[in-house]
């Protein structure tokens, strides 16, 4: 008897990769080539002499280390929303729900100046906070907080699909058995929930990096304070430096894809650990 043959909805195998292949060869590495190719058209001189200058290498630490800590706060702000959203039913939930959604769709210009208007010296928090000593407006913090309200939601919506298909009888298993609140959230939810939180790290990282128009507006972009990657970037571009700003965008590349690259070899320890252990 002849085996069945299996039907698949999409078509053959050669057809689906050529097309995978050729998408993210247009879309993907196409414009990351260009951009190695103007960074090449340099001597090594100059492109070391560019990227090492004193006020790119502040703008890189800057925009990395801003990014850093926006995704660590985003990691745990999320997960408690996200906790929050799927454990508890209280009168406007649903809002809330769709409102983690607003920095996806809101205009990073919009998200910009709202921040600026809310946290300027004569801001509805500014006014209250700069007596005290606490400047966010125009200083690397009120970077941090913009890059904190567009990246929460990453790490929000990849958190709570694994919280709700999470296995509530484990957990009153765990309670059963004399596990505290603690323990039963160490030995029980964090394992699984552990992969989608370093997703939703690098998510918010990633986006955070590569933000432009929210910061502009909060960070005063004054040289060696408060200026950003990316405006270092605009900036080539505005004089003509095409190469400037090509080698610039490339260390930032080799950057944010090698923590990347660490992240996922995390992650993929992580999956094999909790194998192991399974």
């Amino acid at each position: 008897m002849r085996p069945r043959k299996t039907v698949r909805v999409l078509p053959g195998f050669g057809l689906t990769l050529g097309y995978t292949l050729l998408y993210l060869g247009l879309v993907v590495l196409m414009p990351l080539g260009a951009l190695l190719a103007y960074s090449l058209s340099m001597s090594w001189g100059d492109f070391w002499a560019t990227v090492s200058a004193p006020r790119v290498l502040a703008a890189f630490r800057l925009t990395f280390g801003a990014s850093l800590a926006a995704a660590l706060v985003n990691v745990a702000a999320g997960l408690l929303l996200a906790w929050v959203l799927v454990r508890y039913e209280f009168p406007g939930r649903k809002l809330a729900d769709a409102l983690v959604d607003l920095p996806f769709a809101l205009p990073t210009a919009v998200a910009g100046i709202a921040l600026a208007a809310v946290l300027a010296g004569n801001g509805w928090v500014g006014r209250w906070l700069e007596p005290l000593g606490l400047e966010l407006a125009f200083k690397p913090a009120g970077i941090v907080v913009a890059l904190i309200f567009i990246g929460l939601p990453f790490v929000v919506r990849t958190v709570q699909p694994v919280l709700q298909e999470a296995e509530k009888e484990l957990e009153e298993a765990a309670a059963c058995l004399g596990a505290t609140r603690w323990q039963t959230f160490r030995h029980v939810i964090f394992p699984a929930i552990a992969p989608a939180l370093v997703t939703g790290f690098a998510l918010a990282f990633a986006r955070a990096v590569g933000e432009y128009g929210s910061v502009i507006f909060i960070a005063g972009n004054m040289p060696m304070v408060s200026e950003i990657a990316p405006l270092i970037i605009i900036g080539k571009l505005e004089q003509y430096d095409t190469a400037g700003a090509a080698a610039v965008a490339t260390v930032m590349l080799l950057i944010s894809f090698a923590m990347l690259l660490a992240i996922n070899a995390l992650q993929a320890w992580g999956r094999r650990r909790k194998g192991e252990a399974a």
